[in-house]
């Protein structure tokens, strides 16, 4: 809980949530969660804030989920947008992170999964179920979209970092459970992302998913 209230510490979050009751539900949990402001307003009223770091959207109709990234990533690209549906199917979940959701979660998503998804999108990550991520990083790698090296060579150490990252872990907690700094983890996630060739850890992460921690690549000692 120590590390929650710390890494959440001036955390701006959005929410949309047009469910009364689910809008309630959702404003407690965040609130609960020490640091973290909530703006809570419809979606007009998103699209005036000054700065959010991470929105929480949460819509009865499932095909107004991909405007509404697309409205909130036109007024500000960085936004680290979670979606919650009561749809949890495959096709759904690569909609709306290709069309730049970092995070999906079902409707029925305990408090605590809640929590630990806006941490870990807000730290730089994604959160949503790993099938459809593999079937989104296939998608992209047999379009050439994704365009990475598919044997790069990483350390031990490399490797322990990597594997924690592809756990959803943040750059803090990577560093806690390899008892080294935060500053040293994003060497290292900075250094495989150069190797791999890709630009983000997201891409970092669904290549690693799908090749260096599948087996098969060499690394050094």
């Amino acid at each position: 809980m120590e590390d929650r209230r710390n890494y959440a510490q001036d955390l701006r979050v959005g929410l949309l949530a047009i469910e009364p009751i689910r809008r309630a539900g959702l404003r407690s949990i965040l609130e609960g969660i020490r640091g973290i402001k909530v703006i809570d307003s419809d979606l007009d009223g998103l699209l005036g804030s000054v700065s959010l770091d991470v929105a929480v959207v949460s819509l009865m109709i499932p095909a107004e989920i991909l405007e509404t990234i697309e409205r909130l990533r036109a007024k500000d690209p960085t936004v680290r947008i979670i979606v919650m549906s009561e749809v949890g199917d495959d096709e759904s979940v690569i909609a709306a992170i290709s069309a730049g959701a970092k995070g999906y979660l079902q409707d029925n998503a305990a408090p605590e999964e809640v929590e630990r998804a806006v941490e870990v999108v807000a730290s730089g990550s994604i959160w949503a179920p790993r099938r459809p991520l593999s079937m989104l990083v296939d998608r992209m790698l047999d379009s050439g979209s994704l365009t990475a090296r598919s044997s790069p060579q990483f350390t031990h150490r490399e490797l322990e970092v990597l594997q924690l990252l592809v756990s959803a872990r943040s750059n803090r907690e990577i560093a806690q459970a390899l008892g080294i700094e935060v500053r040293t983890v994003k060497s290292y996630v900075g250094r495989m992302m150069r190797k791999v060739g890709v630009g983000n850890r997201i891409a970092l992460s669904m290549h690693a998913a799908k090749h260096t921690l599948g087996g098969g690549s060499e690394h050094n000692t």
